[in-house]
């Protein structure tokens, strides 16, 4: 647990534990709930399919490709809910690959058309 401030910066960093230095990792979606067991009913997306959705999101310059760096505001959730839990999906991609998720950023998926 780490305790916050309402509106401190909240600094993370993700590390890819490998051998491999051809890698890449790429925050893909971070999904904050006042619920560790629910990350679907009361939902805050702080990035959604590479695309940030929170204004206080910003990325840090890593000289590693395997470390990613970034940042948001502590908020809390309302009806006082004092404890906020973040999920973070991550992928991993072979470094140059250019056709890969990582080197995608933001994806808005359009809804498909109904046929008649």
């Amino acid at each position: 647990s780490y305790y916050v401030d309402i509106n401190q910066n909240l600094f993370l960093e993700a590390y890819l534990h490998s051998s491999d230095s051809n890698l890449v990792l790429f925050v893909d979606t971070c999904v904050a709930s006042p619920n560790p067991h629910n990350f679907t009913t009361v939902t805050y997306d702080i990035i959604r399919n590479g695309c940030v959705r929170d204004s206080t999101y910003a990325t840090y310059y890593s000289p590693y490709t395997h470390v990613v760096r970034f940042k948001f505001n502590a908020f809390q959730f309302i009806r006082n809910n004092p404890l906020v839990y973040l999920q973070c999906e991550l992928v991993v991609c072979r470094a140059y690959d250019y056709s890969s998720r990582c080197y995608q950023g933001c994806i808005t998926r359009s809804k498909r058309e109904a046929s008649s």
